[in-house]
């Protein structure tokens, strides 16, 4: 099922469009005979109005903070998963000189599937990536395994908790990959922006240049909607989780 949230750059211009929309209906709906409001009633309305705004506001805040916040740990995932696998590799000179090999060679490729899961954004790749992953997993953890049991000592033991380390890491960055901004909260801000262009549009007076001063808030908000859906996804759009870590790790065993 696609996502319309995974394509940020689809979500502005149907965002605009339907609060533009709102708008409009707002200003040519049945209601229209009753536009020319007493003053008493204008300024109600307009309480009304600044206080459904002003929730819009808040209610747009509190998810641009949720989208940062995963943002944030979607990139700390990423310098601990790096952390871990250079760790790890250090450490595989506690092991038997062949077991040290096999767990350095296991480590180098799994590195570059882990670097492909943060740049690909095909889906059938992404399956592909996330099977190589596994079966990789399994591998490494064969590989310290067979020593730890030849050899349960606490300098081995160290190469079993780093192995450990970088097994868990992946588990947490995939979590927080699948830790989005929740579909109720899109639809509380859409029901909320649509309801406000409706007040903005039945508030409204015909005089001229009044159809551009409409356009404003469904375009503010449209941009709103568009950066916290670039946040929060993570294969979509253009802010995205670059495996800078990853990439210098992978370098310097590379050289090494």
């Amino acid at each position: 099922m696609i996502n319309l949230l995974d394509y940020p750059l689809l979500v502005f211009p149907l965002a605009f469009l339907a609060l533009w929309l709102s708008a409009r209906i707002g200003s040519f709906s049945f209601l229209k005979r009753h536009r020319n409001l007493a003053e008493d009633v204008h300024e109600d309305f307009g309480v009304i109005l600044t206080a459904a705004l002003t929730l819009l506001g808040l209610i747009i805040g509190f998810s641009f903070s949720m989208a940062i916040s995963r943002y944030d740990q979607r990139k700390n995932y990423e310098e601990e998963e790096a952390n871990a696998i250079g760790t790890e590799y250090i450490r595989a000179d506690l092991l038997p000189a062949a077991d040290a090999a096999r767990v350095r060679a296991l480590l180098s490729n799994y590195l570059d599937q882990r670097i492909l899961f943060y740049e690909t954004r095909d889906e059938q790749q992404l399956r592909q990536i996330n099977a190589n992953t596994a079966q990789l997993q399994s591998e490494l953890w064969s590989a310290v395994q067979a020593p730890a049991a030849a050899q349960p000592t606490c300098v081995v033991s160290l190469a079993i908790s780093g192995m450990n380390d970088v097994l868990n890491s992946q588990g947490y960055t995939q979590a927080a990959w699948w830790n989005r901004i929740p579909l109720a909260a899109w639809g509380l801000m859409a029901a909320i922006a649509i309801c406000c262009n409706l007040l903005v549009g039945y508030g409204a007076r015909h005089a001229e240049g009044e159809g551009i001063l409409m356009l404003v808030i469904p375009l503010v908000v449209s941009i709103a909607f568009f950066l916290i859906a670039d946040i929060d996804s993570p294969r979509g759009g253009v802010i995205l989780v670059q495996p800078q870590n990853l990439v210098s790790v992978a370098q310097s065993l590379h050289a090494h």
